[in-house]
């Protein structure tokens, strides 16, 4: 370990690495002043303390029920590539991992009571990476809703109010979506495709290939990588040891308990009513990230469900409406 220590303190010792699929690169090996350490040492040195493995392909695989055909050679190293991008970012899917722990189990439940297959859980980890992401072209939230397309599929987006960043609702109308596209290909994994590339895009290639199945296909680059960058997490996150991932339950992000408060009038100020509940604003917008704004004004008279942490400190009392009413 000391000579270790000497390789990497050494003021003269300078290192550049680059990540790619399935190892590194060093750079500048020529530049290191190795006068102080033996070549022999330093190789030796390396070896032992550094080493990149080639992944086991399962020997099956499904997508949502559906077999993926691994004797295809191209399938099985289109799969490879994603699972070895996968595997060797780490702490990008072991962030996915403790996010997973964390949102699941509300996923789960809405794919399961809407009839849509458990496996679409990873679609959505695969678009947003479990977060509240924004797209180079506007697509929003843990499901990566387009402002048109959520509006077609019931959800509410304005200046005020954005349902593609409320989790549950945005859960509801992905199933909305998925069920759709399965009436038209009857595959759900040509259902995940079109979530990707879009049901009119995809059609358009079926049409164009006169070919309706995924793995026979030339797609673009995005959609062709796709289901194989999902079917690669799933296949990490069922069996994260063998992958290299290990964690303690406790390293893992809980699922945080929160209760709903009806709200049908006007809420003129959001930091009074955080504070009416023992919250601060911050931990408000984190539970309720799709509103857009400090207040509420609700001419329509809509009933929106306000979440809130249960293990904070409740002030005595339940909430009145008019206590929040615009004063205008």
């Amino acid at each position: 370990m000391k000579k270790i220590k000497k390789i990497f303190l050494h003021r003269g010792f300078r290192i550049f690495v680059i990540p790619v699929i399935g190892g590194l690169i060093i750079l500048n090996y020529s530049f290191f002043k190795t006068d102080s350490i033996p070549k022999d040492d330093f190789q030796e040195i390396f070896n032992r303390n550094y080493a990149v493995f080639a992944l086991e392909i399962p020997e099956k695989l499904d997508f949502a029920g559906e077999n993926v055909p691994l004797e295809y050679f191209d399938v099985k190293e289109s799969f490879d590539r994603e699972l070895l991008v996968n595997t060797y970012w780490q702490s990008q899917t072991l962030l996915f991992i403790k996010r997973a722990n964390r949102y699941f189990p509300m996923i789960e439940k809405i794919l399961r009571e809407n009839g849509v297959p458990d496996d679409f859980k990873y679609l959505a980890l695969a678009e947003s990476g479990l977060m509240q992401a924004v797209s180079p072209k506007n697509a929003v939230g843990f499901w990566q809703f387009l402002k048109s397309t959520a509006r077609e599929y019931g959800l509410e987006v304005s200046e005020e109010v954005d349902e593609r960043y409320n989790i549950e609702k945005s859960t509801l109308a992905a199933c909305k979506y998925l069920k759709k596209a399965y009436e038209r290909f009857n595959s759900w994994t040509m259902v995940a495709a079109s979530y990707n590339n879009g049901r009119t895009g995809l059609i358009k290639q079926i049409n164009r290939q006169d070919e309706d199945y995924y793995y026979d296909l030339l797609l673009n680059e995005e959609t062709g990588r796709y289901l194989f960058r999902i079917l690669s997490l799933k296949t990490i996150i069922n069996d994260p040891e063998k992958y290299g991932f290990y964690f303690r339950s406790e390293d893992l992000y809980p699922p945080i308990r929160t209760k709903k408060i009806e709200v049908d009038s006007a809420i003129h100020s959001m930091v009074d009513f955080a504070r009416h509940f023992n919250l601060n604003y911050k931990t408000l917008k984190y539970f309720n990230p799709w509103l857009r704004d400090n207040r509420l004004t609700n001419h329509k008279k809509k009933t929106y469900s306000i979440e809130i942490p249960v293990n904070s400190d409740f002030r005595a009392g339940s909430y009145s409406p008019k206590l929040f009413e615009s004063k205008n």
